[in-house]
C-alpha cells in the first residue's frame, strides 16, 4: 500500500512538473505575470558557434517587443503605406516567420525625434509599445494614444478608442511608449485628461468601466500585481507610483516620485516592496507597502539620485532579493547589467558592454539582449557576474526585450526579427 502510494505521489509531482514546465505563450509586454519572467525550461548549452536561426525576417524601425498567442508572433513596425510611413501591427507564424497579415495605424511621427521610417541613429526610430495577445484578440496602443482590439486570426477591426479625441488627452514628448496591459476582462492603460487620466476599458467591447485622477503619463507600462493579499494596477505617472484596485480604479496608494523629461521602466514588485527608477538624473527608489484594516500606506525605504542606480528604459528582473538588468544613462554599447539589493539599493556588481537593452528570467537564468544584438545567458548571482553562453543573434539597434515562447528565444531590432530553438533538448551539433 505504501508503495502505491509513493508511487501515486511520484506521478503527480512529474505531472506537476510537467505542467509547470510546459511551453508557454508570452502574451504581453514582460511576459504573463508582467515581471519579465516564464515557467519555460531552456537549454544552457549553446553551441560554441552560436545559436542557429529557426527564422530570420526584415523588420523596420521600432523598439517594439514580440508578444506571442494563437501560433503568431506580433509587433509593431514602420511601414510604408500608400507612400506615408506609418506605425503597423504584424502578425507572424511564430514557427516560420512568414508574415500572416499587417494592420496600420498612425502617421509614424515623432516629435522630438523625427522621422521614424529615416533615422536608425535617434529617438525616432519607430513604435516603442508592445501589443498584448489574449483568447484570440490583439491589442495595441498607438503613438498617439489610440487602442485597437484586432482577431489574432485575421487582423480584423473589432473596436478602437482615442484617449486624445474622447478623453482629452494630451500625448508626451516622443509619444506614447506604454504598453496596454491586460488583466481578467479590463485593459489598463494611462493618457487620458483631468478626471479621467487613468483608465480600464473593457478588453471585449471597448467600453470603459472606470476613469479617474488627474496624473500625467509617462513612457512606463504599469503592472498588476498582488501586496498584502490585494490585486492592484500600479501606474507609473509623472507624480509617482500611484496603485488601484483593478475593478474600480480607486487608489489605494500613492508614492511621490520626481519627473524629469522620461519615466521609461515599469515598477518591480518584491513582496511588499516596489521599487522604481527613471533616468535623467533622477534615480531610484524603493518603498515598503503595509495595509492596516481599510488604510494602505507606503514608506520609503531608499532613494538614490543621480544615474548611477537608475533604468532608463530597461526594466530589471527580481531573483530571490535581487534586482537584475540594465542599469545605466545613455551609455550606449558600453552600459552594464547590475546587480543591485532591492532592499537597500546597494549595487553587488557591475559587467560592462550591454548598453540598455533588456533581460528576462528563465528557468533559473537571465537572458539578455545587448543593445547591438548579442543574446547573453547570465547566471543571476550576487557572488558575481557569470556568464553561460553568448550569440550574435542580430543586425541593428535593440532596445527591445528578447522573450522566450514554445522552445523559442523571438528577437528583435530596428532591422529584423528572428527566432532561435532552445528547448531543453537542445543538441550541440545545432
Amino acid at each position: 500500500m505504501k508503495t502505491i502510494f509513493l508511487a501515486a505521489t511520484t506521478a503527480l509531482v512529474a505531472l506537476h512538473q510537467s505542467v509547470i514546465a510546459e511551453p508557454a505563450d508570452w502574451p504581453q509586454y514582460r511576459g504573463r505575470q508582467l515581471d519579465g519572467t516564464t515557467t519555460e525550461k531552456i537549454s544552457k548549452s549553446w553551441p560554441s558557434s552560436g545559436l542557429k536561426a529557426v527564422w530570420k525576417t526584415p523588420l523596420n524601425a521600432g523598439f517594439s517587443s514580440f508578444t506571442t498567442g494563437g501560433g503568431k508572433a506580433y509587433t509593431l513596425v514602420t511601414r510604408s503605406v500608400e507612400g506615408v510611413n506609418r506605425e503597423t501591427l504584424v502578425a507572424l507564424d511564430a514557427d516560420t516567420g512568414k508574415e500572416a497579415w499587417s494592420y496600420p495605424l498612425e502617421i509614424s511621427k515623432y516629435d522630438g525625434g523625427g522621422d521614424s521610417g529615416t533615422s536608425d541613429n535617434k529617438g525616432g526610430d519607430g513604435p516603442r509599445s508592445t501589443p498584448s495577445y489574449v483568447d484570440g484578440k490583439v491589442y495595441a496602443i498607438s503613438l498617439k494614444l489610440k487602442l485597437v482590439c484586432l482577431e489574432a486570426s485575421s487582423g480584423k477591426l473589432v473596436w478602437a478608442r482615442s484617449l486624445t479625441e474622447q478623453h482629452g488627452g494630451s500625448n508626451i514628448r516622443w509619444q506614447n511608449a506604454a504598453s496596454p496591459v491586460v488583466d481578467g476582462d479590463l485593459v489598463f492603460l494611462a493618457g487620458g485628461g483631468a478626471g479621467q487620466a487613468l483608465l480600464g476599458v473593457n478588453r471585449l467591447t471597448g467600453d470603459v468601466v472606470w476613469k479617474g485622477q488627474d496624473d500625467l503619463m509617462t513612457h512606463a507600462t504599469p503592472v498588476v500585481t498582488e501586496i498584502a493579499g490585494a490585486r492592484q494596477v500600479i501606474f507609473f505617472t509623472q507624480s509617482g507610483l500611484v496603485s488601484v484596485v483593478p475593478s474600480t480604479g480607486k487608489v489605494l496608494w500613492r508614492h511621490k516620485f520626481p519627473f524629469s523629461v522620461s519615466t521609461a521602466a515599469s515598477p518591480v514588485v518584491s513582496g511588499d516592496i516596489v521599487y522604481c527608477s527613471a533616468g535623467y538624473g533622477v534615480g531610484s527608489s524603493a518603498v515598503r507597502v503595509k495595509k492596516a484594516e481599510d488604510t494602505w500606506s507606503a514608506t520609503e525605504l531608499w532613494r538614490l539620485t543621480g544615474n548611477k542606480i537608475c533604468n532608463h528604459w530597461s526594466t530589471p528582473v527580481l531573483y530571490g532579493k535581487h534586482l537584475y538588468g540594465m542599469f545605466s544613462f545613455k551609455e550606449y554599447g558600453s552600459g552594464p547589467m547590475k546587480c543591485v539589493e532591492i532592499e537597500t539599493g546597494k549595487e553587488v556588481w557591475a559587467q560592462g558592454g550591454f548598453g540598455p537593452g533588456n533581460l528576462i528570467l528563465v528557468d533559473g537564468a537571465l537572458l539578455a539582449l545587448s543593445d547591438a544584438g548579442d543574446l547573453v545567458l547570465v547566471k543571476p548571482d550576487p557572488k558575481g557576474y557569470s556568464e553561460l553562453a553568448r550569440t550574435k543573434a542580430l543586425e541593428g539597434k535593440c532596445w527591445s526585450t528578447p522573450v522566450v515562447s514554445h522552445g523559442k528565444i523571438l528577437v528583435r531590432s530596428t532591422k529584423e526579427g528572428a527566432a532561435f530553438s532552445v528547448g531543453a533538448s537542445l543538441s550541440r551539433k545545432n
